[in-house]
């Protein structure tokens, strides 16, 4: 295999794959999909981890959407539409991440059996608006953590599923700060 070299500063590294091998490897194992040998992960333990992430984020969905549904008390038609709101990035959340388990090769796992223990996050209605706030809150710290170590996991093994879930983490860090600041608000602090 010929590679071609870059020299930045003081020190040579390898740099890109010429044309004519990067066509060549293009063409070998076509049902591999985007799963080559470059791919430096796991591909099953990928798999494997984004169908905890899916799982994560289909309860995120479901808790969500029934707060919106479900929140009463005063200021509660303003909260009901944030909580609709985030039911909705959490879909698209859920959507981002099945693709990416089918881009890998694998099937998606929607099987509501068994959703609550793969998934990372609870489903926790709570009793009251307060109660509701402080769940999301709870739920979006997890995921946040969760997003973190997954981000440091994947490293440069596989960019494309580290990039989605910043993508992921940086409307959950958002998704997180409004929550805090709705208990704040609705606790007098």
């Amino acid at each position: 295999m010929s590679n071609t070299t870059a020299t930045t500063g003081s020190a040579e590294k390898p740099f890109l794959s010429d044309v004519k091998t990067l066509r060549e490897r293009a063409r070998q194992n076509l049902s591999d999909g985007v799963v080559t040998k470059t791919y430096g992960g796991d591909v099953n333990r990928t798999i494997e981890i984004l169908q905890s992430v899916l799982a994560t984020e289909i309860v995120c969905v479901l808790r969500y959407t029934v707060h919106a549904i479900t929140a009463t008390g005063i200021s509660s038609e303003a909260i009901k539409d944030e909580f609709a709101q985030h039911a909705k990035e959490e879909q698209q959340h859920m959507m981002a991440v099945a693709e990416r388990i089918d881009q890998l090769g694998g099937k998606p796992n929607f099987n509501p059996e068994g959703l609550a223990s793969r998934s990372a996050s609870q489903y926790a209605e709570g009793q009251n608006l307060v109660d509701m706030i402080k769940e999301n809150l709870i739920a979006e710290r997890i995921a946040v953590d969760h997003y973190r170590e997954l981000i440091r996991f994947f490293g440069d093994d596989d960019p494309a599923t580290r990039v989605m879930l910043q993508s992921i983490l940086s409307v959950e860090e958002e998704h997180a700060t409004d929550m805090l600041d709705l208990l704040q608000a609705h606790q007098g602090t």
